[in-house]
């Protein structure tokens, strides 16, 4: 067996269960406090931090990026906490040096990128199990006393993270960024160790052999193996963020009719109560003014500060206008009034945050952006390439991205998990359309009822995507699951949608709509959604391909005032292979099963939301039946070591759509 971890908490039970390390709910303490009448979102005891600071650094902040070579080892036997791995101490000079972000996967995987599936199995995208990650950094002297943050933009699958061999922190969810307070544990001006264990299930019990058997877990999510790649380790940027005892946590904003309504999300992390000048200002271009208030705010103490900002020269943000704005909030100590009016003094801490104007509903059956009906002609896509896995670089994702726009799209769904943060502030600029999505794919019955009932991860990862992607007006969709079981009794499926959209509603002050990408086109959660969507594969997995448009007409009939979005359609081919368009696995029988499909939702386009082709490229999987292609799926309009591009991806560019 290939990357089997030999620790017996590891050990799979008879069912194929397989729990290591599982926590009683999920670690990160997930909870929403209503405060000043915002609703927060809280983990790990605090206030969930803005992220934009990754490549946006603040003046009145400093960073330490950790980005870089990092000490690696794998742990198969699990004996790094006994020996010691997590202590500052501990000696890793034998241990390799690895690039983070990196997925662990493209380590040593030979030809992970090809379509060569003669070493299928071999090299540590096969490695699974736990592993570890260290490195030294020696922040600067001026940083005691002051709030700093250990934020990781994207880790997985479970992370446990140390500083100076004391625990701070675990986190679950591989897609998410988290944010650990580490000030107590750092000594500024020294030698300092951060150490990072990580552990990812194994999808099958053998990946080369014959009968693989699914290894599945009760609380993870997704609870079993899934047709994307599971990537590994620590696969976003990591950095320190160092700040003032009171700082600005997170901005919120509601941009429309030229006016801004700005809140404030501030939190003292020092051991008394502070004053400070709030100053709100809703950023160049917008014609509008700086606002003050005053605010105290007693030590471990969060508040709410919000604002009513006209913006009388905005122009709305749309597709073909995608007017993006900065706005800022910052806090001055003392006399700070006297501060601003005469020009001089220091800022305390600031926090800027990107906008833009714009409303998006779904009413009578129509999906509307800024009061008109728009049509999604959209992409499934997942976030790698050939070249770094997971861990893509900003060259890659403008090539990535710059092929949806290239095809004349205005929609990407981010089929099934949220993204790194530079694919919304790209969506933002560009002007695309985005569904953010969960990792709630293939999610059954047992699970369902565990994450409802008992362990939280759902609704806590609903959380963090509501409350992490707030602000980017190219999020217009909130998915909260994919193709999960319905079940003869639809009671505990129905509870956990339920439960996630009033999450979703709660800290969402833009009111999105709410969908799901649905197995069937008779989900009885429907009347739930505000915008119906399901995946459908007519004349590919079942029935005809004209059965489409009669299912669509008769949804319709049953949900007359919900707009219809497929969130799935399209099929397979070998890249260059050519025939008839009869022909299974030709890009002839691929472009002409899109053709069908698409005209008939176009046809409909009074109450269709959209049309979202899968998949923008080829990808990466695990499943054994796509062995002989190095486990890579052909249902792309690009293939994926060079994104060559088929003849489908011609006839989608070449599409019309009737409400751009």
């Amino acid at each position: 067996m290939i990357g089997w971890p030999a620790a017996a908490s590891a050990e799979p039970s008879s069912t194929g269960i397989l729990e290591a390390d599982s926590f009683a709910k999920e670690p990160m303490d997930t909870v929403v406090k209503p405060i000043d009448g915002i609703n927060v979102v809280y983990q790990y005891g605090k206030p969930v931090p803005a992220f934009d600071t990754w490549d946006s650094p603040e003046a009145a902040r400093d960073y330490l990026s950790l980005d870089g070579m990092w000490k690696f080892a794998f742990d198969p036997q699990d004996q790094g906490l006994a020996d010691g791995w997590q202590e500052q101490n501990f000696d890793d000079s034998s241990w390799a040096s690895e690039k983070v972000p990196g997925s662990w996967d493209l380590y040593d995987t030979p030809g992970f990128g090809t379509y060569d599936g003669s070493r299928f199995g071999e090299g540590s995208a096969f490695r699974d199990g736990y592993a570890w990650y260290r490195t030294h950094l020696k922040p600067d002297a001026n940083w005691k006393n002051r709030f700093v943050k250990l934020n990781f933009l994207g880790a997985g699958y479970k992370t446990w993270v140390y500083v100076n061999g004391e625990f701070v922190g675990a986190h679950e969810g591989g897609n998410t960024p988290f944010s650990l307070d580490v000030g107590d544990r750092l000594q500024p001006g020294k030698d300092n160790v951060i150490a990072v264990r990580v552990y990812r299930r194994p999808s099958f019990d053998t990946y080369t052999g014959p009968n693989p058997k699914p290894i599945r877990s009760q609380t993870e999510l997704p609870p079993g193996p899934v047709d994307y790649w599971p990537y590994a380790g620590i696969t976003r940027s990591v950095y320190l963020e160092a700040s003032s005892q009171v700082t600005v946590s997170k901005l919120l904003t509601v941009a429309k009719d030229h006016r801004l309504r700005l809140a404030a999300v501030l939190y003292n992390h020092g051991e008394k109560e502070e004053s400070r000048l709030v100053a709100a200002d809703p950023g160049e271009g917008t014609g509008g003014g700086i606002q003050n208030r005053e605010v105290t705010i007693g030590p471990g103490e969060a508040k709410v500060v919000s604002f009513d900002l006209p913006i009388p020269e905005a122009q709305p943000w749309d597709t073909a206008t995608p007017n993006v704005y900065e706005a800022s909030v910052a806090l001055y100590k003392g006399n700070g009034e006297g501060q601003l009016q005469n020009g001089h003094g220091s800022v305390d801490d600031r926090l800027s945050v990107r906008y833009g104007m714009r409303t998006i509903e779904a009413a009578n059956g129509k999906l509307m952006l800024n009061g008109r009906q728009i049509f999604l002609k959209g992409v499934n896509w997942h976030e790698e390439t050939a070249a770094s896995g997971r861990s893509m670089t900003k060259e890659e994702y403008d090539a990535e991205l710059g092929l949806v726009t290239d095809l004349k799209a205005n929609f990407i769904r981010n089929s099934v998990y949220n993204r790194h943060p530079y694919v919304y502030e790209y969506a933002d600029k560009h002007g695309l359309l985005v569904m953010d999505d969960l990792d709630n794919m293939w999610v059954d019955t047992a699970s369902i009822q565990t994450q409802t009932e008992t362990y939280g991860l759902s609704r806590a990862l609903a959380l963090t995507m509501a409350w992490n992607q707030a602000n980017d007006p190219s999020v217009i969709l909130w998915s909260l699951q994919n193709e999960s079981t319905i079940g003869s009794d639809p009671t505990a499926y129905r509870n956990w949608l339920a439960d996630m959209k009033q999450a979703v509603k709660s800290v969402d002050l833009q009111n999105r709509p709410v969908t799901w990408a649905s197995s069937s086109s008779w989900d009885p959660a429907f009347d739930l959604a505000d915008v119906i969507g399901f995946n459908e594969y007519f004349g590919y997995f079942y029935m005809k391909d004209s059965d489409l448009g009669p299912t669509l007409d008769a949804v319709h009939r049953q949900y007359p005032d919900k707009p219809i979005l497929i969130t799935e359609n399209g099929t397979w081919s070998i890249y260059g292979t050519h025939g008839s368009a009869d022909t299974a696995g030709t890009e002839e029988w691929q472009a002409n099963k899109f053709k069908l499909h698409w005209d008939q939702a176009v046809a409909r386009k009074d109450f269709m939301a959209g049309y979202t082709f899968w998949n923008l490229k080829d990808y990466k999987e695990r499943d054994n039946y796509n062995q002989s292609l190095n486990g890579i799926s052909g249902m792309g309009l690009v293939t994926f070591d060079n994104e060559a591009r088929r003849l489908v991806y011609y006839d989608f560019r070449d599409a019309v759509n009737p409400n751009p």
